[in-house]
């Protein structure tokens, strides 16, 4: 018998509690069980006034909504408000009844632009939920994989205007500048002017040394143009991660889309330095002499992928011209020996070969197109750091760690990307895109830790069937 009663119910009168309409099993209920969600008083206790001024709304609400949005990749402030309007889940995760009024989508924005803005809340916020992982005993950082993904800015590719930028410092210039004039007055050469000092001669020229032009954007010009590969070239920000082999996020860091890895990866490190961590995993942008001597003077392990020589097709691989180091210089395929000439401002040693031998050997068409016939092979000053890199990649254990990346660093990007709303930011500015990762991570890190928790029996072991009477609510459904 077909039974027609679609509207016979929306006019019933009943009486519950707000509690009984969220299931036990829920996601939201899961997390605000989870941890304790005071923690945010304190955290925010001296943005507010404490003796006048208009009630504000619950710090913790406030915090609970952007939550929600990251959480479940919800698109705009305005979409997350209109699903709080009609989800039950929602409305009590925040702590607001089912008559009550939810909150105007500009109220976050508001409150951020007042009282949070230029302040680490939302890092801290990321911290406290990462320490209590840390408790659980959940978080193994003896392997520490780091990695950047690109998150599409808020910004017109159209709206955009050309810019001289001048080249920033490189976090270890200071270092490799004593380290080239050690190995020039070694070698019995003079030491290499100061850079401002040729900077001057070139501003006297009319030169623009140390610098290029590059597109800013006139929406966000804090992003970066980001171009790689087959990659659509579009303005955004470059996310640096750090997790450990099970996935847990340990640090963040916010850069502009055109910045190489290789150049943020101070600030990130920076983060995970002080841990209990024995080996680094990174992989070809990131496999540097600056990078690798960092790691390893710090006494932890490197761990960087096979990267193909750029050789053009033909031509002797650079691993084909065996260093001597007993008589610092290079013997080619042929056994003629390339000697030591110079000390570049790069950090790179120039071994050259003898032109005369050069012109009548049966390999030049393999080894060099140089008109003058002369081979030139550069060794940087911290080489022995990218060998010594080498040879622990080549050390049992360390191929099948490295490809755990796809399931640790990439695994959790994808994720993000995919859940979580991390293809784009309707964000604009840093600070904005810091206060979107650290709110994003915090979720996946809290998000994972609830599930466990549920698994482990931590969290509704013992759920009280009392009724609360004063969320106790009586409609008549229209």
């Amino acid at each position: 018998m077909m039974t027609q009663n679609t509207d016979k119910n929306r006019s019933q009168l009943q009486m519950f509690c707000t509690d009984e309409l969220v299931p036990q099993d829920h996601l939201l209920r899961l997390i605000d069980e989870a941890i304790d969600w005071t923690f945010i008083y304190d955290l925010v206790e001296e943005k507010y006034c404490p003796d006048n001024g208009r009630p504000s709304m619950d710090p913790v609400t406030l915090i609970k909504i952007p939550f929600i949005q990251y959480l479940y990749g919800i698109r705009s402030m305005r979409q997350t408000m209109k699903e709080i309007e009609v989800n039950v889940a929602f409305r009590w995760f925040l702590g607001i009844g089912l008559t009550d009024r939810v909150p105007h989508f500009t109220t976050f924005g508001k409150n951020y632009t007042r009282r949070f803005k230029d302040t680490d809340l939302f890092e801290q916020i990321f911290a406290r939920i990462l320490e209590e992982c840390y408790k659980l005993n959940l978080v193994d950082p003896k392997e520490i994989f780091i990695d950047s993904t690109h998150v599409k800015a808020c910004a017109n590719n159209k709206k955009m205007e050309k810019q001289f930028a001048k080249e920033e410092a490189l976090f270890y210039e200071e270092l490799l500048k004593k380290e080239i004039n050690e190995d020039r007055e070694l070698h019995g050469k003079k030491p290499l002017k100061d850079k401002d000092d040729d900077d001057d001669d070139d501003n006297n020229k009319g030169g623009a040394s140390g610098g290029k032009e590059i597109k800013v954007s006139t929406t966000d010009p804090e992003s970066g143009w980001f171009h790689k590969g087959e990659h659509k070239q579009v303005f955004a920000y470059a996310i640096e991660t750090a997790c450990d082999k099970y996935g847990w996020i340990l640090g963040y860091t916010v850069h502009p889309g055109n910045e190489h890895d290789s150049r943020t990866f101070p600030a990130i490190y920076e983060k995970i330095r002080n841990l209990d961590c024995k080996t680094i995993i990174a992989d070809a942008g990131y496999k540097t002499p600056a990078i690798a001597k960092t790691i390893i003077d710090d006494g932890k392990t490197p761990l960087f992928p096979y990267k193909r020589p750029i050789t053009k097709e033909g031509f002797f691989k650079k691993y084909e011209y065996v260093y001597d180091e007993y008589y610092d210089c290079y013997i080619c395929p042929n056994d003629e020996i390339l000697k030591y000439t110079t000390t570049n401002k790069e950090g790179y040693k120039e071994y050259k070969s003898c032109a005369e031998i050069c012109e009548k050997c049966p390999y030049l068409n393999q080894c060099t197109e140089s008109k003058n016939h002369v081979k030139v092979v550069t060794r940087h000053v911290w080489e022995e750091y990218m060998e010594m890199a080498e040879d622990i990649r080549y050390t049992e254990g360390m191929k099948e760690l490295y490809s755990k990346r796809k399931e640790t660093i990439e695994r959790l990007f994808g994720t993000a990307k995919e859940a979580h709303g991390f293809r784009y930011t309707q964000m604009i500015g840093k600070a904005r895109m810091e206060m979107k990762v650290g709110l994003t991570f915090a979720c996946m890190n809290l998000k994972k830790m609830a599930r466990i928790k549920k698994r482990l029996g931590l969290i509704g072991a013992h759920i009280s069937h009392f009724f609360d009477f004063s969320r106790l609510i009586v409609i008549k459904i229209a």
